[in-house]
């Protein structure tokens, strides 16, 4: 692996200036910040649905606290790529993995869930259950089914927020510019958890679990994966990729702090007692002298 293609500034859709105080990577960050679809996450729960008047995390709340955690896995990471794997002579990418990488991973994981339906995996569940049971439904004269190739009907009746999340981000909308958000390929790249079309899912293989693109994104993917040198896997006619280096990132921050906050939203909710939930993070926190009155919330 290259650690100098792994990265580009190159945008979809459109162009940027190149002036200015901002990176192209902090950008990405505050676009994701101001932008719709990463508020509208204030209304999707994250473990515990209707959970009344207590307040527990939703999907905006979790993804702030994966951003935070997934600036200083980038910034660790960053440093010892820059000290370890690059060219001293290189100052481009020196200046990449040292100044920029934590910025491309916190906005990556800013951006991690912001397809994801309602209820989450049982709004997926929903979504496709409608596609699967209407599937002969008639409209204007026409069965639904009718209006897809083979491959779109595949999205639908699998749908995955992953997908969803690439093409919220890119897709355009009225009255905006071309490529939706506009952010750097770099960042996209490291949310591609599941770099397949939904035809080559295959739970054997973990990035092959879900899939990570819809038909109408199949370009813009293919444009990442090129750009950024990702390795292609051989297969006749589905577009399949290993991941890219940075969602491994994104997944661990996605991952620390879903493990952590939902026993805290469990002891929020009575479901865990304080002890419980003490002696789970005993052996992680390492406390040896009373652990449990050394834990503080």
């Amino acid at each position: 692996m290259d650690w100098s293609t792994c990265y580009s500034d190159q945008t979809i859709g459109r162009k940027r200036s190149t002036v200015g105080p901002r990176s192209h990577y902090q950008i990405d960050y505050d676009r994701m910040i101001f932008s719709s679809a990463f508020r509208r996450l204030q209304s999707k729960t994250q473990v515990f649905p209707l959970p009344g008047t207590s307040f527990v995390h939703n999907r905006l709340t979790h993804s702030l606290e994966v951003a935070s955690v997934g600036r200083s896995l980038g910034a660790i990471v960053g440093h010892h790529i820059s000290t370890q794997f690059i060219d001293k002579e290189d100052l481009e990418s020196q200046d990449f993995y040292r100044n920029e990488l934590y910025n491309v991973i916190s906005a990556a994981c800013l951006a991690h869930d912001v397809g994801n339906p309602a209820f989450g995996h049982s709004g997926e569940e929903a979504i496709s259950h409608f596609f699967t049971e209407h599937e002969n439904a008639v409209i204007d004269g026409r069965v639904l089914r009718s209006f897809y190739m083979d491959k779109e009907w595949s999205d639908l009746i699998q749908f995955e927020g992953n997908a969803n999340a690439l093409r919220l981000l890119t897709q355009n909308y009225p009255g905006k510019g071309k490529g939706g958000l506009g952010l750097t390929i770099t960042t996209l790249a490291s949310i591609l958890k599941y770099p397949c079309e939904s035809t080559s899912r295959n739970k054997a293989f973990k990035h092959r679990k879900k899939y990570g693109f819809f038909q109408s994104e199949r370009e813009i993917f293919s444009t990442i994966a090129e750009e950024l040198s990702m390795i292609p896997e051989d297969h006749d006619t589905d577009l399949i990729y290993k991941r890219h280096p940075f969602v491994y990132l994104v997944e661990a921050a996605d991952d620390i702090c879903y493990n952590i906050i939902d026993m805290e939203d469990a002891h929020r909710l009575g479901i865990l007692s304080r002890d419980q939930v003490a002696e789970s993070f005993i052996s992680v926190i390492g406390e040896i002298n009373n652990p449990i009155d050394n834990l503080h919330t």
